[in-house]
């Protein structure tokens, strides 16, 4: 019974199928195609002396050819009036005792069954099959060919229909694959626009929690102000730009793809502070990356500053560090602020963070300091847990000497060197 409803389900929807995009109406090459093909057909019924009937088979030959016209609107319809108009001839010859000469123009109209499997909709497909198998039948029987000419008609129009699936289904496919890259370049801008957002935002609740905490007559305000109101206007316009771009409205002006410049600009007096440290050497390294490369990076770290302004209480430094060697890039957002829960905070920041790494063949991890971050090994051979070399209440980060994080939250990134990715070697 099971077989029978999925049978049935199957069916409905092959039924119900709509027509393939471009089955439109006829086109300029269409009609000049018949008009190439009736004066064919007048020149081969006038000079062929094997013809019956010349004069009828060109009148038949003719008067099936505007149909190449509406193949693509109307293929049922057209594969009816071509079967029905093709039987009848071959009847009335059958009857008259005289053999049916088919001209060889006609082959034109072997488009006719392409575009029912190319174009049709399920039910023209399903109702235009037995109608073209009849006209093949008509033939068999009135034919003078016998069953070899018969199959060999059978064989040309099958091949009409199969080359018309086929078509149909390569078309179908890619735009399945357009469509998927569509979808995945919307998630890569759904993904930007929350880390413009989150970032700038979270510049602007903080800068606006300091002003209120200055004195009235304090002379920072102006200065709090004007960075406010210039975070706010960068988010505006980043989100225009992706906006504009989701909505297929037009294209988002061009801009340099984010990097390293744009790593360092994240740094900022706060509060809190943030520190982005790259060591000498290290920012070559960097820029010899792929510019995919860098962008992942650069969005990484964005979106670690963010979180961490959101979610660090009593955070007063957060650090940027940026270590590399043959083995590829480690990326480290860290901050003081007081002890996190080893759950991530709720949202699409980690996760985001993640996919951007997983994207160009990466790692990220986050935890609370002092739990098993994993971080490489000085020669990059592999990932070794953390805390070892810490104290139990922090997770120390070698940046010159300095400790880079209190008893906060760290993000640490590790992209391969390119060649690397798949394992292979640098």
């Amino acid at each position: 019974m099971t077989n029978v409803s999925a049978m049935d389900a199957r069916i409905e929807r092959a039924w119900r199928a709509p027509a393939a995009p471009g089955a439109t109406g006829p086109r300029v090459r269409d009609g000049v195609i018949a008009l190439i093909a009736a004066v064919a057909a007048i020149a081969e019924a006038a000079l062929r002396t094997d013809l019956v009937w010349p004069a009828a088979s060109a009148a038949i030959t003719i008067a099936v050819l505007p149909g190449l016209l509406w193949r693509r609107a109307h293929p049922l319809a057209v594969v009816a009036g071509m079967t029905a108009v093709s039987a009848a001839a071959e009847i009335a010859a059958f009857s008259a005792g005289a053999p049916f000469g088919a001209l060889g123009a006609v082959v034109v109209m072997l488009a006719v069954p392409y575009a029912l499997f190319r174009w049709g909709t399920g039910r023209a497909r399903i109702v235009g099959a037995p109608v073209l198998a009849a006209g093949i039948l008509v033939s068999l029987v009135t034919g003078g060919d016998g069953a070899v000419g018969a199959a060999a008609g059978a064989l040309i129009v099958g091949g009409a229909c199969l080359v018309g699936v086929i078509r149909r289904q390569r078309v179908e496919a890619q735009a399945a694959r357009r469509e998927y890259e569509r979808t995945a370049e919307r998630e890569e801008l759904a993904r930007d626009l929350h880390d413009t957002v989150a970032h700038h935002v979270s510049a602007i609740a903080i800068r606006a929690q300091a002003a209120q905490a200055l004195p009235p007559d304090a002379g920072h305000a102006p200065t709090a102000f004007a960075a406010i109101e210039r975070e706010a206007r960068d988010a505006l316009a980043e989100m225009r730009s992706l906006v504009r771009t989701l909505r297929g409205g037009g294209v988002a002006p061009l801009r340099p793809i984010a990097g390293l410049p744009d790593i360092e600009a994240l740094a900022a007096a706060g509060p809190p502070a943030v520190e982005v440290t790259i060591p000498p050497g290290v920012g070559e390294s960097v820029e010899r990356m792929p510019r995919l490369v860098r962008n992942v990076l650069f969005r990484i770290a964005q979106e670690g500053v963010a979180n961490a302004r959101r979610h660090a209480a009593g955070a007063t430094r957060i650090t940027v560090a940026i270590d590399a060697d043959a083995a590829g890039v480690e990326l480290t957002i860290a901050d003081d602020g007081a002890p996190l829960p080893s759950a991530p905070p709720a949202g699409f920041g980690i996760a985001g963070m993640t996919e951007r790494a997983a994207m160009v063949g990466g790692t990220l991890v986050a935890g609370p300091a002092g739990s098993a971050v994993p971080a490489r090994s000085a020669g990059g051979a592999g990932d070794r847990p953390a805390g070892g070399s810490a104290g139990a209440g922090e997770r120390a980060v070698d940046d010159g000497g300095r400790r880079l994080v209190g008893a906060g939250w760290v993000v640490r990134a590790v992209v391969p060197a390119p060649g690397r990715q798949n394992g292979g070697p640098a």
